[in-house]
Protein backbone atom coordinates (compact mmCIF):
# COMPACT_ATOMS: atom_id res chain seq x y z
CA UNK A 1 0.00 0.00 0.00
CA UNK A 2 1.54 3.30 -1.09
CA UNK A 3 0.51 6.74 0.00
CA UNK A 4 1.21 8.83 -3.05
CA UNK A 5 -0.79 9.83 -6.08
CA UNK A 6 0.63 8.87 -9.49
CA UNK A 7 1.50 11.87 -11.58
CA UNK A 8 1.83 14.17 -8.60
CA UNK A 9 5.46 13.43 -7.70
CA UNK A 10 7.58 16.45 -6.84
CA UNK A 11 11.20 16.77 -7.75
CA UNK A 12 13.44 16.34 -4.74
CA UNK A 13 10.84 14.44 -2.74
CA UNK A 14 10.57 10.78 -1.92
CA UNK A 15 7.39 8.92 -1.05
CA UNK A 16 7.00 6.73 2.01
CA UNK A 17 5.67 3.21 1.75
CA UNK A 18 5.15 0.85 4.67
CA UNK A 19 7.14 -1.96 3.11
CA UNK A 20 10.20 0.26 2.75
CA UNK A 21 10.42 0.83 6.48
CA UNK A 22 10.30 -2.74 7.71
CA UNK A 23 8.14 -4.43 10.28
CA UNK A 24 10.65 -5.25 13.01
CA UNK A 25 10.98 -2.29 15.36
CA UNK A 26 11.97 -3.81 18.66
CA UNK A 27 12.39 -1.85 21.88
CA UNK A 28 10.53 1.17 20.55
CA UNK A 29 7.41 2.79 21.92
CA UNK A 30 4.42 3.02 19.62
CA UNK A 31 1.42 5.29 20.08
CA UNK A 32 -2.25 4.57 19.60
CA UNK A 33 -4.87 7.04 18.42
CA UNK A 34 -6.83 6.28 21.58
CA UNK A 35 -4.61 8.95 23.12
CA UNK A 36 -6.80 11.55 21.50
CA UNK A 37 -9.84 10.27 23.34
CA UNK A 38 -8.26 10.00 26.78
CA UNK A 39 -7.94 13.68 27.56
CA UNK A 40 -11.70 14.11 27.65
CA UNK A 41 -12.17 10.84 29.52
CA UNK A 42 -8.95 10.52 31.50
CA UNK A 43 -10.60 8.51 34.25
CA UNK A 44 -10.92 5.54 31.91
CA UNK A 45 -8.09 3.06 31.97
CA UNK A 46 -5.66 3.39 29.07
CA UNK A 47 -3.73 0.45 27.71
CA UNK A 48 0.03 0.72 28.12
CA UNK A 49 2.03 0.98 24.96
CA UNK A 50 3.69 -2.12 23.58
CA UNK A 51 7.44 -1.53 23.61
CA UNK A 52 8.39 -4.72 21.83
CA UNK A 53 6.90 -4.06 18.42
CA UNK A 54 4.68 -1.73 16.48
CA UNK A 55 1.27 -3.32 16.21
CA UNK A 56 -0.98 -3.22 13.20
CA UNK A 57 -3.73 -0.64 13.69
CA UNK A 58 -7.16 -1.52 14.98
CA UNK A 59 -10.37 0.46 15.44
CA UNK A 60 -10.30 1.86 11.92
CA UNK A 61 -11.71 5.38 11.75
CA UNK A 62 -14.52 5.37 9.20
CA UNK A 63 -14.46 7.22 5.92
CA UNK A 64 -17.55 8.68 4.26
CA UNK A 65 -16.63 7.20 0.89
CA UNK A 66 -20.14 7.80 -0.45
CA UNK A 67 -19.51 11.54 -0.21
CA UNK A 68 -16.23 11.54 -2.14
CA UNK A 69 -16.55 13.26 -5.53
CA UNK A 70 -15.33 11.54 -8.71
CA UNK A 71 -12.86 14.41 -9.06
CA UNK A 72 -11.33 15.99 -5.99
CA UNK A 73 -12.07 19.64 -5.37
CA UNK A 74 -8.47 20.47 -6.26
CA UNK A 75 -8.78 18.60 -9.56
CA UNK A 76 -11.98 20.49 -10.36
CA UNK A 77 -10.17 23.76 -9.65
CA UNK A 78 -7.27 22.77 -11.91
CA UNK A 79 -9.67 21.86 -14.71
CA UNK A 80 -11.44 25.18 -14.20
CA UNK A 81 -8.22 27.16 -14.50
CA UNK A 82 -7.02 25.11 -17.50
CA UNK A 83 -10.13 25.40 -19.63
CA UNK A 84 -11.08 28.56 -21.46
CA UNK A 85 -13.72 30.72 -19.84
CA UNK A 86 -16.13 32.59 -22.06
CA UNK A 87 -18.93 34.32 -20.30
CA UNK A 88 -21.26 37.18 -21.11
CA UNK A 89 -23.57 39.13 -18.88
CA UNK A 90 -27.06 39.52 -20.26
CA UNK A 91 -28.78 42.72 -19.26
CA UNK A 92 -32.07 41.08 -18.39
CA UNK A 93 -33.68 39.25 -15.53
CA UNK A 94 -31.64 36.18 -16.40
CA UNK A 95 -28.46 35.33 -14.53
CA UNK A 96 -25.16 35.42 -16.42
CA UNK A 97 -24.55 32.49 -18.71
CA UNK A 98 -21.23 30.74 -19.15
CA UNK A 99 -19.74 28.38 -21.67
CA UNK A 100 -16.30 26.86 -21.96
CA UNK A 101 -14.39 24.25 -23.89
CA UNK A 102 -13.41 21.12 -21.99
CA UNK A 103 -13.00 18.49 -24.66
CA UNK A 104 -9.83 16.96 -23.13
CA UNK A 105 -11.69 16.31 -19.86
CA UNK A 106 -14.15 13.47 -19.38
CA UNK A 107 -16.56 15.27 -17.07
CA UNK A 108 -19.98 14.24 -15.86
CA UNK A 109 -22.79 16.76 -15.95
CA UNK A 110 -22.17 17.48 -12.27
CA UNK A 111 -18.46 17.85 -12.98
CA UNK A 112 -19.20 20.43 -15.66
CA UNK A 113 -21.46 22.30 -13.26
CA UNK A 114 -18.79 22.46 -10.56
CA UNK A 115 -16.08 23.49 -13.02
CA UNK A 116 -18.36 26.32 -14.15
CA UNK A 117 -18.91 27.34 -10.56
CA UNK A 118 -15.18 27.52 -9.85
CA UNK A 119 -14.65 29.46 -13.07
CA UNK A 120 -17.23 32.02 -12.00
CA UNK A 121 -15.48 32.30 -8.63
CA UNK A 122 -12.01 32.82 -10.14
CA UNK A 123 -13.36 35.29 -12.71
CA UNK A 124 -15.03 37.16 -9.84
CA UNK A 125 -11.73 37.27 -7.96
CA UNK A 126 -10.00 38.71 -11.01
CA UNK A 127 -12.61 41.48 -11.23
CA UNK A 128 -12.26 42.21 -7.51
CA UNK A 129 -8.47 42.32 -7.82
CA UNK A 130 -8.88 44.91 -10.60
CA UNK A 131 -11.38 46.81 -8.41
CA UNK A 132 -14.11 46.40 -11.04
CA UNK A 133 -16.71 46.14 -8.32
CA UNK A 134 -19.70 47.14 -10.45
CA UNK A 135 -18.97 44.37 -12.95
CA UNK A 136 -18.65 41.61 -10.37
CA UNK A 137 -22.03 41.87 -8.63
CA UNK A 138 -23.94 39.50 -10.92
CA UNK A 139 -21.08 36.99 -10.97
CA UNK A 140 -21.01 36.83 -7.18
CA UNK A 141 -24.78 36.42 -7.19
CA UNK A 142 -24.34 33.39 -9.45
CA UNK A 143 -21.78 31.98 -7.01
CA UNK A 144 -24.23 32.55 -4.16
CA UNK A 145 -26.96 30.69 -6.00
CA UNK A 146 -24.82 27.66 -6.81
CA UNK A 147 -22.93 27.39 -3.50
CA UNK A 148 -23.96 26.27 -0.04
CA UNK A 149 -22.48 25.97 3.44
CA UNK A 150 -24.10 22.53 3.72
CA UNK A 151 -23.36 21.11 0.26
CA UNK A 152 -20.41 19.18 -1.17
CA UNK A 153 -16.83 20.49 -0.81
CA UNK A 154 -16.96 22.51 -4.04
CA UNK A 155 -20.18 24.22 -3.00
CA UNK A 156 -18.86 24.87 0.50
CA UNK A 157 -15.53 26.31 -0.55
CA UNK A 158 -17.20 28.59 -3.11
CA UNK A 159 -19.62 29.73 -0.41
CA UNK A 160 -16.81 30.82 1.92
CA UNK A 161 -14.57 32.30 -0.77
CA UNK A 162 -17.50 34.29 -2.15
CA UNK A 163 -18.05 35.68 1.34
CA UNK A 164 -14.38 36.64 1.51
CA UNK A 165 -14.62 38.48 -1.81
CA UNK A 166 -17.68 40.38 -0.61
CA UNK A 167 -15.83 41.40 2.56
CA UNK A 168 -12.88 42.61 0.50
CA UNK A 169 -15.24 44.74 -1.60
CA UNK A 170 -16.86 46.16 1.55
CA UNK A 171 -13.45 47.03 3.00
CA UNK A 172 -12.20 48.71 -0.16
CA UNK A 173 -15.42 50.66 -0.71
CA UNK A 174 -15.63 51.80 2.91
CA UNK A 175 -18.81 49.90 3.79
CA UNK A 176 -16.99 48.42 6.78
CA UNK A 177 -15.64 51.18 9.03
CA UNK A 178 -12.55 50.82 11.29
CA UNK A 179 -14.89 50.64 14.28
CA UNK A 180 -16.91 47.96 12.54
CA UNK A 181 -13.72 46.03 11.79
CA UNK A 182 -12.79 46.09 15.49
CA UNK A 183 -16.24 44.80 16.47
CA UNK A 184 -16.08 41.99 13.91
CA UNK A 185 -12.60 40.98 15.08
CA UNK A 186 -13.64 40.96 18.74
CA UNK A 187 -16.74 38.87 18.01
CA UNK A 188 -14.70 36.34 16.04
CA UNK A 189 -12.10 36.00 18.80
CA UNK A 190 -14.82 35.37 21.40
CA UNK A 191 -16.48 32.77 19.18
CA UNK A 192 -13.14 31.05 18.49
CA UNK A 193 -12.68 30.33 22.20
CA UNK A 194 -16.01 28.48 22.35
CA UNK A 195 -15.16 26.64 19.13
CA UNK A 196 -12.18 24.75 20.60
CA UNK A 197 -14.10 21.47 21.19
CA UNK A 198 -15.28 21.48 17.57
CA UNK A 199 -11.74 22.00 16.27
CA UNK A 200 -10.49 19.23 18.57
CA UNK A 201 -13.12 16.86 17.17
CA UNK A 202 -12.07 17.68 13.60
CA UNK A 203 -8.42 17.07 14.50
CA UNK A 204 -9.35 13.66 15.86
CA UNK A 205 -11.09 12.72 12.63
CA UNK A 206 -8.56 14.12 10.13
CA UNK A 207 -5.44 12.02 9.56
CA UNK A 208 -2.87 14.72 8.85
CA UNK A 209 -3.44 16.37 12.24
CA UNK A 210 -2.74 13.16 14.13
CA UNK A 211 0.17 12.14 11.91
CA UNK A 212 2.04 15.33 12.77
CA UNK A 213 1.30 15.12 16.48
CA UNK A 214 2.12 11.47 17.08
CA UNK A 215 5.16 11.42 14.80
CA UNK A 216 6.52 14.54 16.50
CA UNK A 217 6.01 13.02 19.94
CA UNK A 218 7.77 9.85 18.78
CA UNK A 219 10.79 11.98 17.87
CA UNK A 220 10.81 13.52 21.37
CA UNK A 221 10.55 10.10 23.05
CA UNK A 222 13.51 8.78 21.09
CA UNK A 223 15.62 11.87 21.70
CA UNK A 224 14.88 11.75 25.45
CA UNK A 225 15.48 8.00 25.77
CA UNK A 226 18.13 8.42 28.49
CA UNK A 227 16.61 11.45 30.23
CA UNK A 228 14.99 11.14 33.65
CA UNK A 229 13.83 14.75 33.93
CA UNK A 230 12.10 16.05 30.82
CA UNK A 231 10.97 19.64 30.30
CA UNK A 232 8.65 20.25 27.33
CA UNK A 233 7.93 23.83 26.28
CA UNK A 234 4.75 24.00 24.19
CA UNK A 235 4.29 27.23 22.25
CA UNK A 236 0.60 26.56 21.49
CA UNK A 237 -0.80 23.90 23.79
CA UNK A 238 -4.54 24.15 23.02
CA UNK A 239 -6.19 21.09 24.62
CA UNK A 240 -2.85 19.34 25.12
CA UNK A 241 -3.99 16.05 23.60
CA UNK A 242 -0.53 15.51 22.11
CA UNK A 243 0.98 15.06 25.58
CA UNK A 244 -1.25 12.12 26.48
CA UNK A 245 0.81 10.00 24.08
CA UNK A 246 4.06 11.25 25.62
CA UNK A 247 2.82 10.46 29.13
CA UNK A 248 1.85 6.96 28.07
CA UNK A 249 5.28 6.36 26.54
CA UNK A 250 7.17 7.69 29.57
CA UNK A 251 5.00 5.74 32.02
CA UNK A 252 5.76 2.54 30.11
CA UNK A 253 9.54 2.96 30.32
CA UNK A 254 11.32 0.45 32.54
CA UNK A 255 14.97 0.94 31.59
CA UNK A 256 14.99 4.67 32.44
CA UNK A 257 12.16 5.59 34.85
CA UNK A 258 10.97 9.17 34.56
CA UNK A 259 11.62 11.29 37.64
CA UNK A 260 9.62 14.25 36.34
CA UNK A 261 7.80 15.40 33.23
CA UNK A 262 7.46 19.16 33.29
CA UNK A 263 5.29 20.86 30.67
CA UNK A 264 5.48 24.63 30.31
CA UNK A 265 2.72 26.18 28.22
CA UNK A 266 3.47 29.50 26.58
CA UNK A 267 0.68 31.94 25.79
CA UNK A 268 -0.31 35.55 25.31
CA UNK A 269 -4.05 35.12 25.95
CA UNK A 270 -6.59 32.65 27.37
CA UNK A 271 -4.95 32.00 30.73
CA UNK A 272 -8.03 30.22 32.11
CA UNK A 273 -8.16 27.87 29.11
CA UNK A 274 -4.50 26.93 29.55
CA UNK A 275 -5.05 26.39 33.26
CA UNK A 276 -7.88 23.95 32.51
CA UNK A 277 -5.61 22.10 30.11
CA UNK A 278 -2.99 21.83 32.84
CA UNK A 279 -5.52 20.40 35.29
CA UNK A 280 -6.64 17.74 32.83
CA UNK A 281 -3.06 16.75 32.06
CA UNK A 282 -2.20 16.56 35.76
CA UNK A 283 -5.21 14.34 36.41
CA UNK A 284 -4.21 12.04 33.59
CA UNK A 285 -0.62 11.89 34.84
CA UNK A 286 -1.98 10.56 38.13
CA UNK A 287 -3.81 7.74 36.37
CA UNK A 288 -0.54 6.48 34.85
CA UNK A 289 1.50 7.23 38.00
CA UNK A 290 3.80 9.69 36.24
CA UNK A 291 5.52 12.49 38.23
CA UNK A 292 4.30 15.66 36.58
CA UNK A 293 4.29 19.43 36.88
CA UNK A 294 2.64 22.09 34.74
CA UNK A 295 3.73 25.70 34.39
CA UNK A 296 2.41 28.63 32.39
CA UNK A 297 4.45 31.45 30.91
CA UNK A 298 2.07 34.26 29.98
CA UNK A 299 3.20 37.53 28.39
CA UNK A 300 1.14 40.24 26.76
CA UNK A 301 3.92 41.01 24.31
CA UNK A 302 6.27 38.34 22.95
CA UNK A 303 9.05 40.93 22.94
CA UNK A 304 8.92 40.79 26.75
CA UNK A 305 9.70 37.06 26.84
CA UNK A 306 12.92 36.09 28.61
CA UNK A 307 14.87 32.87 29.09
CA UNK A 308 14.37 33.22 32.84
CA UNK A 309 10.59 32.96 32.40
CA UNK A 310 10.86 29.20 31.89
CA UNK A 311 12.38 28.19 35.26
CA UNK A 312 14.97 25.81 33.86
CA UNK A 313 16.71 23.34 36.15
CA UNK A 314 20.09 21.65 35.86
CA UNK A 315 20.01 18.24 34.23
CA UNK A 316 16.71 18.75 32.40
CA UNK A 317 16.18 17.46 28.89
CA UNK A 318 14.55 20.39 27.11
CA UNK A 319 12.22 19.95 24.14
CA UNK A 320 10.40 22.80 22.38
CA UNK A 321 7.19 21.89 20.57
CA UNK A 322 5.67 24.29 18.06
CA UNK A 323 2.52 23.18 16.26
CA UNK A 324 1.07 25.63 13.74
CA UNK A 325 2.31 28.57 15.80
CA UNK A 326 5.25 30.25 14.07
CA UNK A 327 3.06 31.23 11.10
CA UNK A 328 1.11 33.50 13.45
CA UNK A 329 4.21 35.68 13.84
CA UNK A 330 5.13 36.08 10.18
CA UNK A 331 3.33 39.42 10.07
CA UNK A 332 5.16 40.43 13.28
CA UNK A 333 8.81 39.79 12.35
CA UNK A 334 10.19 41.50 15.46
CA UNK A 335 8.13 39.20 17.69
CA UNK A 336 9.22 36.12 15.75
CA UNK A 337 12.85 37.16 16.04
CA UNK A 338 12.49 37.80 19.79
CA UNK A 339 10.94 34.37 20.31
CA UNK A 340 13.67 32.60 18.35
CA UNK A 341 16.39 34.41 20.28
CA UNK A 342 14.87 33.18 23.55
CA UNK A 343 14.63 29.63 22.20
CA UNK A 344 18.27 29.85 21.15
CA UNK A 345 19.18 30.90 24.69
CA UNK A 346 17.24 27.93 26.09
CA UNK A 347 19.41 25.56 24.00
CA UNK A 348 16.82 22.76 23.75
CA UNK A 349 18.04 19.30 22.79
CA UNK A 350 15.22 19.07 20.25
CA UNK A 351 12.63 21.35 18.66
CA UNK A 352 9.69 19.86 16.79
CA UNK A 353 7.95 22.17 14.32
CA UNK A 354 4.71 21.64 12.39
CA UNK A 355 3.69 24.34 9.93
CA UNK A 356 1.33 24.60 6.96
CA UNK A 357 3.15 23.67 3.76
CA UNK A 358 1.67 26.48 1.71
CA UNK A 359 2.36 29.92 0.34
CA UNK A 360 -0.50 32.40 0.49
CA UNK A 361 1.58 35.52 0.06
CA UNK A 362 1.67 36.38 -3.64
CA UNK A 363 1.48 40.11 -4.27
CA UNK A 364 -0.83 39.63 -7.26
CA UNK A 365 -4.30 39.17 -5.80
CA UNK A 366 -5.49 36.59 -8.34
CA UNK A 367 -2.40 34.43 -7.76
CA UNK A 368 -2.89 34.56 -4.00
CA UNK A 369 -6.57 33.75 -4.45
CA UNK A 370 -5.87 30.61 -6.52
CA UNK A 371 -3.06 29.48 -4.18
CA UNK A 372 -5.39 29.77 -1.21
CA UNK A 373 -8.26 28.13 -3.07
CA UNK A 374 -6.15 25.06 -3.92
CA UNK A 375 -4.85 24.67 -0.37
CA UNK A 376 -8.21 24.94 1.35
CA UNK A 377 -9.85 22.71 -1.25
CA UNK A 378 -7.79 19.82 0.10
CA UNK A 379 -8.87 20.57 3.66
CA UNK A 380 -12.55 20.71 2.67
CA UNK A 381 -12.09 17.45 0.75
CA UNK A 382 -10.59 15.81 3.82
CA UNK A 383 -13.45 16.97 6.02
CA UNK A 384 -15.88 15.56 3.46
CA UNK A 385 -14.22 12.14 3.62
CA UNK A 386 -13.83 12.08 7.39
CA UNK A 387 -17.01 13.67 8.74
CA UNK A 388 -20.72 13.86 7.93
CA UNK A 389 -21.87 17.00 6.16
CA UNK A 390 -24.24 17.85 8.99
CA UNK A 391 -21.73 17.15 11.78
CA UNK A 392 -21.95 20.12 14.19
CA UNK A 393 -18.19 20.12 14.79
CA UNK A 394 -17.47 20.21 11.07
CA UNK A 395 -20.04 22.94 10.49
CA UNK A 396 -18.59 24.99 13.33
CA UNK A 397 -14.98 24.57 12.23
CA UNK A 398 -15.79 25.44 8.61
CA UNK A 399 -18.19 28.27 9.40
CA UNK A 400 -15.91 30.07 11.82
CA UNK A 401 -12.29 28.85 11.90
CA UNK A 402 -11.75 28.08 8.19
CA UNK A 403 -13.97 30.97 7.15
CA UNK A 404 -11.90 33.32 9.32
CA UNK A 405 -8.63 32.06 7.81
CA UNK A 406 -9.95 32.43 4.26
CA UNK A 407 -11.24 35.96 4.89
CA UNK A 408 -7.99 36.92 6.58
CA UNK A 409 -5.98 35.92 3.51
CA UNK A 410 -8.41 37.11 0.82
CA UNK A 411 -10.10 40.18 2.30
CA UNK A 412 -7.22 41.79 4.21
CA UNK A 413 -3.96 43.44 3.24
CA UNK A 414 -0.85 44.62 5.03
CA UNK A 415 -0.77 44.68 8.81
CA UNK A 416 -4.41 43.60 9.03
CA UNK A 417 -3.41 40.15 7.81
CA UNK A 418 -2.52 37.76 10.62
CA UNK A 419 -2.79 34.47 8.72
CA UNK A 420 0.24 33.87 6.52
CA UNK A 421 1.94 30.65 5.52
CA UNK A 422 5.33 29.86 4.04
CA UNK A 423 6.88 26.57 2.98
CA UNK A 424 9.65 24.55 4.60
CA UNK A 425 12.37 26.09 2.43
CA UNK A 426 11.64 29.47 3.99
CA UNK A 427 11.84 28.03 7.51
CA UNK A 428 15.12 26.28 6.72
CA UNK A 429 16.74 29.55 5.71
CA UNK A 430 15.20 31.46 8.61
CA UNK A 431 16.06 28.97 11.36
CA UNK A 432 19.62 28.62 10.07
CA UNK A 433 20.14 32.28 10.99
CA UNK A 434 19.70 31.26 14.63
CA UNK A 435 22.17 28.39 14.45
CA UNK A 436 19.56 25.67 14.08
CA UNK A 437 20.21 22.48 12.13
CA UNK A 438 17.52 20.19 10.73
CA UNK A 439 17.84 16.56 11.80
CA UNK A 440 16.46 13.42 10.24
CA UNK A 441 13.32 11.74 11.45
CA UNK A 442 14.16 8.18 12.49
CA UNK A 443 12.84 5.17 10.64
CA UNK A 444 10.68 4.44 13.68
CA UNK A 445 9.15 7.92 13.56
CA UNK A 446 8.38 7.52 9.86
CA UNK A 447 6.95 4.09 10.50
CA UNK A 448 4.78 5.66 13.21
CA UNK A 449 3.40 8.10 10.64
CA UNK A 450 2.39 5.23 8.37
CA UNK A 451 0.76 3.39 11.28
CA UNK A 452 -1.38 6.46 11.96
CA UNK A 453 -2.43 6.58 8.31
CA UNK A 454 -3.54 2.96 8.52
CA UNK A 455 -5.92 3.85 11.33
CA UNK A 456 -8.11 5.71 8.86
CA UNK A 457 -10.32 4.06 6.28
CA UNK A 458 -9.63 7.10 4.09
CA UNK A 459 -5.88 6.70 4.62
CA UNK A 460 -5.33 5.93 0.94
CA UNK A 461 -6.07 9.60 0.22
CA UNK A 462 -3.31 10.70 2.61
CA UNK A 463 0.15 11.35 1.16
CA UNK A 464 3.42 11.10 3.07
CA UNK A 465 6.44 12.55 1.26
CA UNK A 466 9.97 13.44 2.28
CA UNK A 467 11.38 16.84 1.36
CA UNK A 468 14.97 16.39 2.45
CA UNK A 469 14.77 15.58 6.16
CA UNK A 470 11.25 16.98 6.50
CA UNK A 471 8.01 14.98 6.40
CA UNK A 472 5.34 16.50 4.15
CA UNK A 473 1.82 15.40 5.05
CA UNK A 474 -0.79 15.88 2.35
CA UNK A 475 -4.23 15.02 1.07
CA UNK A 476 -4.61 13.55 -2.43
CA UNK A 477 -1.19 14.91 -3.34
CA UNK A 478 -1.75 18.44 -2.02
CA UNK A 479 0.76 19.30 0.74
CA UNK A 480 -1.00 20.32 3.96
CA UNK A 481 1.58 20.35 6.77
CA UNK A 482 5.31 19.94 7.18
CA UNK A 483 6.87 18.22 10.19
CA UNK A 484 10.53 18.91 10.90
CA UNK A 485 12.91 18.29 13.81
CA UNK A 486 15.69 20.69 14.77
CA UNK A 487 18.65 21.07 17.10
CA UNK A 488 21.22 23.78 17.69
CA UNK A 489 24.60 23.39 16.06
Amino acid sequence: MGFHCPGLETKGKSHLKPQSLGEGKGNQASFSLEAFQVLKQYEKRVKHLNKEKLEEPSNIIECNSANVLALSTEEIIKVATATSLEYHLQRSDNLPSLSFGCAPYDLTSDGVKYVELIQFLIASAEKVGQQQFDDVSEMLSMCDQMSSATGNPVQRIVYYFTGALRERIDRETGKITPRGLFTISSNVEEAMVSLSPAILECHQRMPFCQIAQLTGIQAIVESAADAKRIHVIDLKIDYGVQWIALMQALAARNDCPTELLKITAFGTTSMSKIQETGKRLAQFAETVNLPFSFNIVMVLNINDLKKESFELEDGEFIAVYSSLFLKNLLTQPHCLESLMRVIRDLRPQIMVITEPEANHNSQAFKDRFVETLLYFSAIFDCLEACMDRSDPSRMGAEGLYLSYAIKNIIAKEGKERTFECVKIDYWRAYLAEFGMEETELSMTSLYQAIQVVKKFACGSYCTLDMNGKCLIIGWKGTPINSLSVWKFC
